[in-house]
This record gives structure tokens, sequence and C-alpha cells, in this order.
């Protein structure tokens, strides 16, 4: 039963949950230079720690409507093979140890629901976590011409 670190961050009222070793680092979020032509969900690039970087806004990808980004928003600046690329999410201060038994599947109507973004969920007194798919979401960046 080995356990491992996970990056809790909120969207809209939500919260999910994201490997810590797949984030490289988090940024406030100042704004991003938009590239046209790209889909609604990606916000365009920024620069951070000498990269170029394309954002993703969760919210948008989550199906929610965007929404104003406040001094709690966050950038979580993640690596996932040799892509690079960021998520904009509502907020971002915590991180928890989890066991891979903690997680368990969504009911099918999440799974059908969420579009395959959601891939476990794991129980936590009184709160419930969502693993997001990190490969579905950067299969949607990827579509998006980026």
């Amino acid at each position: 039963m080995s356990k491992h670190l996970h990056v809790v961050f909120k969207v809209a009222e939500a919260e999910y949950v994201i490997a810590a070793q797949d984030v490289l680092h988090m940024e406030s979020y100042a704004g991003a230079t938009k590239v046209p032509g790209t889909e609604e969900h990606v916000l365009g690039l920024i620069q951070t720690r000498q990269r170029v970087v394309p954002v993703i806004d969760l919210r948008v990808c989550f199906g929610l409507p965007a929404c104003a980004h406040t001094i709690d928003s966050r950038v979580l600046v993640i690596q996932r093979a040799e892509r690079v690329i960021g998520l904009l999410v509502d907020s971002a201060r915590e991180v928890i140890e989890l066991t891979s038994e903690a997680f368990s599947a969504p009911p099918e109507v999440i799974s059908q629901r969420a579009r395959g973004f959601v891939s476990a969920l794991a129980k936590l007194k009184e709160r419930v976590v969502m693993l997001i798919d990190l490969g579905k979401i950067i299969g949607e960046e990827a579509r998006s011409g980026r």
C-alpha cells in the first residue's frame, strides 16, 4: 500500500487531484497571450521560468462558464513525457497523500457526463476528490492545434 502525493485544486465548487509528480510548479495567473485559431478552452501562452507554455482553462474544458480570475487563480504547470502545459484552476493550495486503494471508479453517470475527464474518486472524511485523467486533458489541448 504505497502512498503518493497529489495536488488538490478547485474548479467551481468541486475538488480535483492530480499526481504531484506531474506538477512542475504553480504560478499566479496574470493573463495569457491569445493565439489566433485556438479553441475556446485554450487561453493562450504564458512565459514562465524561461519556457513558453500553452494554458488551458479547466472551467471551459469541463463545460463550465469562464469566470473572472481572482487572486486565488493558479496555473498548474504540468509535464507528461515531453509535453508541458498549464492548467488554469480556481485555486490550488494543498498537497495530500493518497494510496492507490483510496481511489474507486466513478459512478457511471459521472464518467459519462464528465466526458472522460474524471478517472477515479477518493473519499477523504467529509470530502470527495476527483482524479483527473491528465491524458484526456492533454488530448483535448492537442486537438486544438497547439
